[in-house]
């Protein structure tokens, strides 16, 4: 049963292709959610404000107005000040997602492929900041 205390993780796997991490967050003691769209992650957060959100920088060229649906959650995101982003992405697509984390908090970015090491440290970051009340 999930209480109001619990720390909340939502991993968005869009496209996926790496290891599965909900042991490791679940190990972290993170009450885990999966989704596998931001329309469906973007619903989700109207109901639950997570401490972390895992989602994937995924390049669209073809979009006219934003880079990728990572644009749409962060510009969320921004109203959850306590929430914190952490981006896996392509390096070839580092550029753009710098222009992103100019206008919208991001608090970590690993490229791909995932570390364990350094996702677990982003991770453990990300709970001191929360412990000391740091806002994104």
């Amino acid at each position: 049963m999930r209480k109001p205390t619990d720390k909340h993780l939502l991993s968005i796997v869009e496209l996926g292709g790496y290891p599965n991490f909900v042991p490791l967050y679940e190990e972290l003691g993170y009450v885990v959610a999966v989704e596998n769209s931001m329309r469906k992650a973007i619903g989700f957060l109207k109901k639950i404000k997570p401490a972390v959100i895992v989602a994937e920088f995924n390049y669209q060229s073809d979009f006219r107005d934003r880079t990728s649906s990572l644009e749409s959650l962060l510009a969320v995101v921004q109203r959850l000040p306590e929430t914190r982003v952490i981006v896996f992405y392509d390096r070839e697509y580092l550029p753009q997602l710098d222009k992103l984390r100019a206008r919208l908090p991001v608090h970590a970015a690993i490229a791909f492929p995932i570390e364990v090491r350094e996702l677990q440290s982003c991770l453990a970051e990300v709970v001191v900041l929360q412990a000391k009340g740091i806002d994104a």
